[in-house]
């Protein structure tokens, strides 16, 4: 997780995981073995045809209907009984995906918490700890509360990364799974073993690691700034490269420095994910130092992340770290949307609600042309499709048929008043209506 600025917003165990059988806790893992197998992907709308009547698509002025055969969006006429759900004249918009988000550490939906003074990464991770000993719910329990949360307000996927160290053992990814697996009807997940407390400043986090990796609950092992937290730069990267490697996961890291120290351990990325063939497989969360780039050197970083396909993922933080979305998707870097944490020992922000976040990131960048408010959306429900390796939900025929349904006028529009879900659909059938799950 990110350390709140000063000034505000919101950032953000138990035994192993192969006692309570892998394959019912690994949704993301799951889906991956389906796609290398050639095994189609199975959706809660799989197997029946559903017409959405009466919608507007991005918010054209004609009302038309969507069919929905086998979970996608069908340009194909609907047999007749098909189930029929009136629209009502709503714009139909895709679903968003968040990215980036520790619902592990959450306190959603119980007690305020009053937060300590912290200086520093170490400071919130031992009240995390505190948090996680005096917190009446367990991790699925409030992971739950606020992922499902998520689904109201029309967030189709996420990657959601959660603490494991010797503190909590695998509880966080263990519940977060487990909460997974309950809402796996209306979000597709992705785990990230995070090591948030240090891989090597934290002995036993290196086991650890290891072992969530080769219990398949996790679809990454996850890093935080090698040098500037760790201390082991070259020590870290190669433990966490060579686990991905071994268990046929990807790499997600932690990477807040923004001077060369980040620079530095973009280059270690770089070399280690091309020497082990992680194409595709390797993402940077924050990567706060690439906003820092002079535009030449920005733009072969750009080139080099590509090549290699390194994606990034930002969660807006201000306008001077925030990723120049626009330059590394046009160089064809993959960069997706999260929210980070939310009501945890951290900060008080947060709502895991990716409209709010595509809000916020037209805030911070200060943008008020149509297009590129549009952009704001677009990042916020194909940014983070791509980087999770989803197909982009775009309304079109063959799509996913994962949107949502509101009251307005158009994209710009939304983005700016975030009305209220009216209705949420993951794979062809709704499972949120006015803000409560079906």
């Amino acid at each position: 997780m990110t350390p709140p600025p000063l000034s505000r917003r919101g950032m953000l165990a138990g035994a192993a995981a192969a006692s309570l059988g892998a394959a019912s806790f690994a949704p993301g893992a799951a889906q991956a073995a389906a796609k290398d197998s050639g095994k189609p992907q199975t959706k809660s709308g799989e197997g029946k045809t559903v017409v959405f009547r009466n919608v507007r698509p991005f918010g054209q002025q004609e009302a038309v209907d969507l069919t929905v055969i086998d979970g996608r969006i069908t340009d194909q006429e609907a047999p007749k009984g098909a189930k029929i759900v009136d629209g009502g004249g709503r714009i139909a918009l895709p679903s968003l995906v968040d990215a980036h988000i520790h619902p592990d550490k959450t306190t959603w939906g119980g007690d305020w918490l009053t937060r300590k003074p912290a200086n520093g990464i170490a400071d919130y991770c031992a009240q995390d700890v505190e948090v996680f000993k005096n917190e009446p719910r367990p991790v699925g329990e409030r992971a739950y509360g606020l992922m499902a949360h998520a689904v109201t307000r029309g967030t189709r996927a996420m990657r959601a990364h959660a603490d494991v160290a010797p503190a909590y053992g695998l509880a966080g990814v263990e519940g977060v799974a487990e909460a997974g697996e309950r809402l796996s009807d209306a979000l597709d997940l992705e785990i990230v073993a995070f090591p948030q407390h240090g891989v090597i400043r934290t002995p036993g986090t290196d086991k650890l690691l290891e072992e969530a990796a080769k219990s398949g609950i996790v679809d990454f092992i996850g890093g935080i700034d090698p040098i500037s937290f760790d201390n082991a730069m070259d020590e870290q990267l190669d433990l966490i490269f060579n686990l991905a490697d071994k268990y046929g996961i990807g790499v997600d890291i932690h990477l807040h420095d923004r001077d060369d120290k980040g620079t530095k351990v973009m280059d270690g990325i770089i070399k280690r994910t091309r020497a082990l063939s992680l194409r595709g497989k390797v993402n940077v969360s924050h990567a706060f130092c690439v906003p820092k780039l002079p535009a030449g050197e920005l733009d072969k970083m750009a080139a080099t992340l590509a090549d290699l396909d390194i994606s990034l993922t930002t969660v807006s933080p201000s306008a001077e770290l925030v990723l120049p979305i626009a330059t590394l998707k046009k160089a064809g870097v993959r960069v997706g949307l999260g929210s980070d944490g939310v009501r945890d020992s951290w900060s008080p922000f947060g709502n895991a609600d990716m409209f709010h976040r595509t809000h916020i990131y037209g805030w911070v960048t200060d943008v008020r042309m149509d297009d590129e408010l549009a952009a704001c959306y677009d990042a916020g429900a194909h940014g983070g499709s791509d980087v999770l390796g989803l197909d982009r939900a775009d309304l079109k025929p063959g799509a996913p048929a994962d949107f949502v349904l509101l009251r307005g006028q158009n994209v710009q529009q939304v983005v700016i008043d975030m009305p209220q879900r009216d209705m949420v659909v993951h794979g062809g059938q709704v499972v949120a209506r006015n803000g409560e799950l079906v």
